[in-house]
């Protein structure tokens, strides 16, 4: 039986590193539901309450899912994006626990949210077969000036900073293991010398969704994309 599928943001936080360009990347705790063990960008399902941030200016198109990028951004590094350079940490626990809305905290010190501080890039759709399903859209963003994200979310065994590039490598060698969306982003994101080089670009990435197939035979589990690529699965 096909599960339901729900709406999900992710982030990619990129910084300027000596060697180029560096992401944020986390690695799930090994008792997560979904991508446990794998190396992910902070993000997260769509919440109810995303939608009705204090917005800079009319809310966006696409309320919800830039509400949800900003709010699991928060939630798993401590950064603010697109709100005035504010330590709004101590909160940080008690939003990712529920126990308060994001919403409100952001109205309890006058923050608006410019929603500009993220730029769509890609959109990737759980394959079939999986017990759980998302339609995730991958937004860019550049670490806000002064502002230093943190390991603090429970839902990551560990988090740093790691060059596009060399984050590939790791892959290659076996020692980081990646989803196919976190793998191909993280492709296109090597491709560009700087943050403002992948900023420039997002507005003609394609936003149509991309459904991976899940193939499952006596070698394992395979996941084949549009374009004729195929991951092997390591499990």
């Amino acid at each position: 039986m096909n599960q339901p599928i729900r709406d999900a943001a992710t982030v990619i936080l990129l910084r300027d590193g000596a060697a180029g360009v560096e992401a944020w990347l986390l690695t799930r705790v090994a008792q997560m539901a979904f991508a446990a063990g794998m190396t992910v960008f902070p993000g997260g399902r769509v919440e109810d309450s995303d939608a009705s941030l204090p917005w800079a200016g009319p809310p966006p198109e696409d309320a919800t899912l830039v509400g949800a990028a900003v709010r699991e951004t928060f939630e798993e590094t401590g950064v603010l994006l697109g709100g005035p350079l504010l330590d709004l940490r101590a909160a940080r626990a008690d939003v990712e626990a529920g126990r308060v809305p994001f919403g409100d905290l952001l109205r309890s010190h006058g923050v608006d949210v410019d929603a500009s501080a993220l730029r769509p890039w890609a959109r990737w759709v759980t394959p079939e077969g999986e017990s759980r399903r998302y339609d995730t859209r991958f937004f860019v963003a550049a670490l806000p000036d002064g502002a230093e994200p943190e390991d603090v979310t429970s839902e990551a065994a560990r988090a740093g900073w790691v060059n596009a590039a060399e984050a590939l490598a790791e892959h290659d060698r076996g020692e980081r293991r990646m989803l196919p969306p976190t793998l191909v982003n993280l492709r296109a994101i090597a491709e560009h010398d700087s943050v403002a080089g992948v900023i420039a670009a997002a507005p003609g990435r394609s936003l149509a969704p991309i459904h991976p197939v899940l193939r499952i035979d006596d070698d394992g589990v395979r996941i084949e994309l549009p374009d004729g690529s195929t991951h092997r699965m390591r499990r």
